[in-house]
């Protein structure tokens, strides 16, 4: 009988595990892609400096 109660309480709480991770994965907002300037890289050195780096100024980005 012992044995039994404490098998059920874990089966319960695994159970109440899988329910809440399911929620949390649910609730979850999308990130925005570009978001406060993370979609592109601006070049920090060189004579490109403070430029967004794209083909223009990328020689080895294929299209």
């Amino acid at each position: 009988m012992r044995d039994k109660k404490f098998l059920y309480e874990h089966s319960n709480n695994l159970v109440e595990k899988i329910k809440e991770r399911s929620l949390f994965k649910t609730q979850r907002k999308a990130v925005e892609a570009g978001a406060h300037g993370t979609l592109d890289y601006i070049i920090k050195k060189g004579t490109n400096k403070d430029r967004i780096a794209d083909e223009k100024i990328l020689k080895s980005r294929k299209k």
